[in-house]
């Protein structure tokens, strides 16, 4: 028996060793069981229909402030990424920025490819247009640095499924769809798995790179996480904190960040 398992467990190592890949600034290895290619054209889906559901607002001036500073973040990523050599990573990606009308829920997210939603329930909170940075920053980081592909690998390997076309076939098949909804479907509000507070910590870290880039002063994150314990009286969270690192934690790192942010930071009128 020992020596029949042998092989099996070489192929799974072997396959985990091969299926690893980069996050940008950070630079910390990730699992990679599955493609973008492979992941955005559920992504997109999902985010269709939760923008069917909406509502989406109907003020003007928010949403275009939304989508000003989703560009700006958008290009300043575009930038980075080419002057970096990922580019590649950015192959597929259609962005798109809306806002949910919603006072109830204070929360905004990225799903793969660049699909963003706001609910105006955190624009509050954000203040301003640099709030609205910190944010879409924080948010946009996520998709970057890969975190749902990296979750739905790892909930992969759990399931013993080594590829995308491996599930096709079997009794995985319907596992697939239950894991992609749970990993990337930031939209469904049932059974989503929650970023670890290790991708809360490096998307705050790009996030503000972003930001800075996009001409927006990275003095203010530290601010804006400020107003969110605030915000929360202390008493349990918003659902948006519910898994990020602790509102000390955080203020600590984002200072600590400051200076290699402040590198890229050139304002604009």
């Amino acid at each position: 028996m020992k020596t029949l398992l042998k092989p099996a467990l070489f192929i799974t190592v072997a396959a985990l060793i091969s299926a690893c890949a980069t996050v940008p600034i950070t630079g910390r290895h990730q699992l990679s069981l599955v493609k973008n290619e492979e992941i955005l054209p559920l992504s997109f889906q999902n985010y269709q229909q939760v923008l069917k559901k909406g509502p989406l607002s109907t003020d003007e001036k928010e949403v275009a402030l939304i989508r000003k500073v989703g560009t700006r973040i958008q290009h300043a990523v575009e930038e980075y990424m080419q002057e970096n050599g990922y580019a590649d990573q950015l192959k597929g990606f259609k962005w798109d920025f809306n806002l949910i009308d919603n006072d109830t829920i204070v929360n905004a997210w990225c799903m793969p490819g660049g699909k963003v939603a706001f609910y105006t329930g955190i624009l509050p909170i954000c203040k301003d247009e640099n709030g609205i940075a910190v944010v879409m920053g924080h948010e946009v980081a996520h998709a970057i640095a890969n975190h749902s592909r990296e979750r739905m690998s790892q909930q992969m390997a759990v399931n013993g499924i080594f590829s995308i076309g491996a599930a096709a076939v079997g009794s995985t098949a319907g596992v697939m769809d239950d894991i992609f909804l749970r990993a990337a479907g930031a939209g469904t509000q049932v059974g989503m798995l929650k970023f670890s507070r290790e991708h809360e910590s490096e998307a705050d870290h790009m996030g503000l790179i972003f930001m800075a880039m996009g001409g927006y002063d990275p003095a203010e994150a530290p601010k804006f996480w400020i107003r969110m314990q605030k915000d929360s009286g202390g008493e349990q969270p918003p659902q948006w904190l519910s898994t990020h690192p602790s509102h000390e934690n955080r203020v600590k790192n984002l200072k600590k960040w400051l200076p290699e942010a402040q590198k890229y930071y050139h304002p604009t009128n």
